[in-house]
């Protein structure tokens, strides 16, 4: 898919959740390219932000901040949110991915919205962790609500594949799950991703649930280090870390966690890390009980090779945070 041919539209009145994360600049950054008017609802006002849109500093997990400080019972024609709990444990998912995005659809709804582009993501298409299930209950809500919608699947990120750059420039060897043959995705890059999240706005094609990756094949992490190694001029070094491995803390953490409170949060973190060492980000053909590359919409230019060659050669690395694996 490209941007071809999209159809004219006018400028919009949208309150943007989340305009502080990695995909939420970014796609604040292209609305505003756009020429929307955008409110955005922040902890604190950061100046860091794109210049051109209003910061308003609000709570978003408290309905009384939003309804007051975020909303102000102003007129708005789009909700954007980029919102998305950091650690992807329960009490997180549930706070941020369902009951702060219940409260502020209830407040744009009031606010005269008529439609919602809504970040998600696309393992929730085959959920087994508490921030799928929070995510999914909302898509449902969200689609029970009435108003447009455009709920965006996006299958990886660049950076959230990025984390082993440092390790291997270090010398050490590039870690996979397996044989690194196990999985395989078509991630999207951040700009690519701001720019199908605005497009949303533009194109009332871009309704319902809306997979999407990034151009090229799918992959796997194998070739991934195959390419770092090229990039780096280093000879490939790996290292094999089995699933059963994962399994085994897992569950070992999962019953500690039944007389040491502290370690569930462990333990889900490691079925969180299992399910991305064993599940392909690409769409799910339930059907015929695979992922299918093929299936999976593919958009935008930038690539997770160019990626890593750029900040091989000095561009600056994001912060992984809660992406962090090794």
């Amino acid at each position: 898919m490209t941007e071809m041919g999209a159809p004219s539209f006018s400028a919009r009145r949208v309150m943007l959740l989340g305009a502080t994360g990695t995909i939420g600049r970014a796609t604040l950054r292209a609305l505003l390219a756009d020429g929307h008017e955008i409110v955005c609802p922040v902890r604190s006002p950061d100046e860091t932000l794109a210049r051109g849109a209003l910061q308003r500093a609000c709570r978003i997990t408290d309905p009384a901040s939003l309804r007051d400080d975020g909303f102000r019972g102003e007129p708005f024609d789009v909700l954007v949110s980029c919102l998305a709990s950091r650690s992807g444990l329960a009490a997180d998912a549930w706070a941020i991915d369902h009951d702060a995005h219940v409260t502020a659809l209830a407040e744009a709804q009031r606010s005269g919205v008529s439609h919602m582009v809504l970040l998600s993501a696309i393992c929730v298409q085959k959920p087994k962790l508490a921030f799928q299930f929070a995510k999914l209950a909302f898509e449902r809500k969200l689609a029970d609500s009435g108003i447009a919608h455009s709920i965006v699947r996006p299958t990886a990120y660049f950076k959230s594949l990025s984390g082993q750059i440092r390790r291997v420039r270090q010398g050490k060897p590039f870690l996979l799950f397996g044989d690194g043959r196990l999985t395989s995705t078509k991630p999207i890059g951040d700009d690519d991703l701001a720019r199908y999240m605005a497009l949303c706005l533009r194109d009332p094609a871009l309704r319902g649930i809306l997979p999407v990756g990034g151009p090229g094949p799918a992959f796997t992490p194998r070739e991934q280090a195959e390419w770092l190694f090229e990039l780096l001029g280093q000879r490939l070094r790996l290292r094999s870390v089995p699933v059963a491995m994962l399994d085994a803390i897992a569950t070992t953490l999962a019953a500690a966690g039944a007389v040491a409170p502290k370690l569930r949060a462990k333990a889900e973190l490691a079925r969180i890390g299992r399910y991305y060492a064993t599940e392909s980000m690409l769409v799910w053909d339930g059907a015929a009980g695979r992922y299918d590359a093929a299936a999976t919409p593919a958009f935008g230019s930038a690539t997770l090779r160019a990626h890593y060659a750029a900040i091989i050669a000095g561009a600056p690395e994001q912060d992984l945070g809660a992406h962090r694996v090794f």
